[in-house]
């Protein structure tokens, strides 16, 4: 697989070592047990494969290799090139400015570009309907478009079952920029609806069974379908594909129930006749990710910490799996942990930072599960594994600790 220059600023020397050994002795990826780092009294216990993926990398190297082409030219973010406030922050203090927020508010008018300015196409990628808008502005799009090949790779899909006349249901969060794109991608080609989980799902199955008068779904579903859909009509064939970052099991879930009600409700028909053979549409970063954890869960531990944006779905997720087995702490970076005794952690069903006081178990050794989102640089793993490591009496330096595996 390609690999791409970005700045050193997000590397770990720590991380670069183990992943390096780690991939060698298991160039498969069939292991996905976690890494430990035993440094006597706290054990850390690193998950097999964590940050930036090929889509994130390709994007960064792409944004700092454009600001530094181009001296003197105004340089824009159609959003936020990736969801990580550090890697968003020093793309800012290069002189790039965002025209709209992560949920598509305009923060810059359209209207203030010219030909002349360069426009970034986040990782996400974009609606075409904004691709349209910058191109009538004289702004070309292709050769500063970062969007990642994943999520492209899920536009294909879901043309290639829409030439087939079937309905795209994309499972994803209605609001997320991939999931607009997606949608967007989609609709020009097939009725679409998004379903953001199983319950909406199940809601919607009602529709497809007949449970439901017709003229509730544009009440129920409003702003998660495309321009003329009729539900009675457009539910007869449809396909299942997701936003990249969502839990894997959750899509497999909503495609699996969703084939159930076709299958039952049309029981003489070949299954084929109403529902598309999709496959998996998560990239292989979000579906190594998440079998990492599973497989680091298996670990007996203390507590687990999360690393990554607070606005970055593919995290949340990983924060999911984890909270439902120990103690999980959600941080941005190594300045949430306070001290030995508070954390400053994101309860992202709240939506809101939380302090905990005596995260940290009073015995010894203290166990940690560490993993961290697709978005999120190497170097703020290695942070906060030094914070937390200096709270205690060690027999290795970080430093030794990373000749161990060199």
């Amino acid at each position: 697989m390609k690999s791409f220059e970005v700045p050193i600023i997000y590397r770990s020397p720590l991380i670069t070592a183990i992943k390096k050994k780690r991939k060698e002795a298991d160039k498969m990826k069939k292991d996905f047990t976690p890494t430990l780092l035993d440094f006597g009294p706290v054990h850390i216990y690193l998950a097999r494969h964590f940050g930036f993926c090929y889509g994130v990398e390709n994007a960064i190297e792409i944004a700092f290799r454009t600001v530094e082409e181009n001296p003197g030219k105004r340089i824009f973010l159609l959003s936020e090139m990736i969801h990580n406030p550090q890697v968003n922050a020093d793309l800012q203090s290069h002189g790039v400015t965002f025209l709209q927020d992560t949920y598509g508010k305009q923060i810059i008018p359209f209207e203030e570009l010219t030909p002349e300015d360069i426009v970034l196409i986040p990782a996400f990628g974009t609606t075409l309907e904004i691709e349209k808008r910058l191109n009538d502005l004289g702004i070309p799009t292709e050769q500063y478009n970062t969007t990642c090949p994943f999520v492209e790779k899920v536009w294909n899909r879901s043309e290639a079952i829409a030439q087939k006349n079937y309905t795209i249901v994309i499972h994803g969060k209605p609001n997320h920029e991939e999931t607009r794109a997606t949608f967007s991608h989609a609709a020009v080609n097939a009725p679409s609806v998004v379903v953001k989980d199983m319950k909406q799902t199940k809601e919607l199955a009602r529709y497809i069974t007949g449970e439901k008068a017709p003229a509730g779904f544009y009440d129920e579903f409003k702003g998660q379908y495309s321009a003329g859909f009729q539900p009675e009509k457009d539910l007869q064939r449809i396909g299942v594909v997701n936003q990249t970052t969502m839990l894997a099991s959750d899509t497999q879930a909503i495609a699996d129930y969703l084939k159930e009600v076709m299958i039952k409700k049309y029981a003489g028909d070949s299954i084929e006749e109403h529902f598309a053979d999709t496959r998996d549409t998560l990239c292989y970063a979000t579906n190594d990710n998440q079998t990492a954890v599973m497989g680091m869960l298996e670990t007996e531990a203390d507590l687990a910490v999360v690393v990554g944006g607070y606005n970055s779905s593919n995290t949340s997720h990983l924060v999911e799996l984890c909270e439902a087995k120990l103690p999980t702490y959600f941080i941005s970076s190594e300045e949430k942990i306070i001290s030995q005794k508070d954390i400053l952690h994101y309860d992202f069903h709240g939506k809101q930072e939380i302090l905990t006081s005596n995260y940290l178990p009073h015995h010894e050794p203290v166990k940690i599960l560490i993993t961290s989102g697709a978005s999120c640089p190497d170097a703020l793993v290695e942070g906060v594994i030094s914070k937390l490591v200096r709270y205690y009496k060690t027999h290795l330096s970080l430093a030794e600790m990373t000749a161990a595996f060199d």
